[in-house]
């Protein structure tokens, strides 16, 4: 076997490492992820009631720029949805709304009820975040008009969407 210059053998056993002991790779990741969790629990729990919510002429307020929503009655084409068409009367169509949405989103809260308006908050399980959804009944046309928005944050990662597509689908005659 090769002696080197040092007079340790070249294949000889590893050196240790001179590292100062610490927290290892999984430690780390695991710290880093409880301070987001932490974080984005403190985010969620700050989210206020938006001053825009209601109707005012027939129509619901427009949503921001952010991509966490969507509406029917929107100027941004890529987060317009139509509106659900109904047959019936429209308290009979009101009443069948709430019932589809206690029905398939147990955590959704009625805010606001008035003539032909709804506001609820639904909130997501694990982080606490509240998307705040208004629907505009209109007997006349036979539809309903919504808005979906999250209060905090900029992206929901489509829940929004997926929400209202959900309701629209369930209400479908």
């Amino acid at each position: 076997m090769p002696i080197s210059s040092e007079g340790n053998a070249a294949d000889g056993p590893p050196r240790t490492s001179s590292r100062k002991p610490g927290r290892s790779l999984a430690q780390r990741l695991l710290l880093i992820a409880i301070i987001s969790i932490a974080g984005l629990f403190m985010i969620s729990f700050s989210g206020q009631r938006p001053e825009n919510i209601g109707a005012t002429n027939g129509r619901l307020a427009e949503i921001p720029d952010s991509p966490n929503c969507v509406a029917t009655q929107t100027v941004h084409n890529q987060k317009r949805l139509p509106p659900i068409r109904f047959q019936e009367s429209a308290d009979a169509a009101t009443e069948r709304l709430k019932a589809v949405i206690e029905r398939k989103f147990p955590r959704a809260k009625l805010v606001c009820e008035s003539d032909n308006y709804l506001h609820f908050e639904f909130t997501s399980l694990i982080f606490r975040f509240v998307d705040d959804v208004e629907f505009l009944v209109n007997d006349e046309l036979k539809q309903i008009d919504f808005r979906s928005a999250s209060r905090v944050g900029h992206s929901d990662l489509g829940a929004n969407r997926k929400r209202m597509l959900t309701i629209s689908s369930e209400m479908q005659p």
